[in-house]
């Protein structure tokens, strides 16, 4: 292996593992934040419900009911909370050591990488071996604003060209996304037409009502408005 492919081998591993640590820190952050901000936003849409009549009683039993589905799911990775900070900061500490790694290997001018190659390798092994696959809903999402966002991966993007559309945002959450305002947008255009035909169909009836004006004199034009109905054509009657 020469030097370049190891550079790329190195990015790629920091990468996996720079990426993983984030998803396990993302997995304690959803678990250990989500019940308590559950608790406020339930407490405070409670006493709206008091106060504004629009949220209706189903309404608001419907939004309880899907908050507590919210609850159970996250209650069931509450146990282990703390085993995926542990494996995120071991994680960060390998991701640590591939980017010491990597600027050794740039620095290095030598042509034989063998050991370079083997410590390559041990990170990679203590990589797999320490990781948790199960980790909670949305995590890959969360996961990619922290690494892509908030961590240092110059040196890791320096070998993969992240790009935005195809790396730094995740493609379910872009699909969700589009979905999210195509339905939006009809939704819209259905509550459009609904208001309009309500409009129409409020609209008062006109009258065939008209107002004369009298004229007295030339000297003092005084008009007196009076009512008058328009007549309505009458239809023959038989043998006219």
């Amino acid at each position: 292996m020469n030097k370049d492919e190891l550079l790329k081998n190195i990015a790629t591993t920091g990468y996996n593992v720079g990426f993983g640590a984030k998803k396990h820190f993302a997995t304690y952050d959803i678990v250990s934040k989500t019940p308590g901000l559950i608790s406020f936003f339930s407490m405070a849409f409670g006493i709206y419900a008091l106060v504004l009549d629009e949220l209706s009683t189903k309404f608001l039993s419907a939004t309880f009911i899907i908050l507590g589905i919210v609850s159970l799911y996250i209650a069931m990775y509450d146990s282990q909370k703390d085993k995926y900070e542990e494996t995120g900061v071991k994680l960060t500490q390998y991701y640590n050591k591939l980017r010491d790694l990597y600027f050794r290997v740039k620095a290095d001018s030598g042509a034989d990488t063998s050991a370079f190659e083997q410590e390559l390798s041990d990170i990679e092994s203590s990589y797999y071996s320490g990781n948790i696959s199960k980790q909670i809903l949305f995590s890959d999402w969360y996961a990619h604003y922290k690494f892509f966002w908030q961590h240092q991966i110059e040196w890791v993007d320096e070998q993969k060209n992240f790009s935005l559309l195809r790396d730094k945002l995740p493609l379910s959450l872009t699909l969700t996304i589009c979905a999210a305002l195509v339905g939006g947008g009809i939704v819209l255009k259905n509550w459009h037409a609904d208001r309009n035909m309500s409009t129409e169909q409020t609209l008062p009836e006109t009258t065939s009502t008209c107002f004369l004006v009298t004229v007295k004199s030339l000297d003092s034009v005084k008009a007196e408005p009076q009512s008058c109905e328009i007549p309505q054509p009458t239809e023959p009657e038989p043998g006219d």
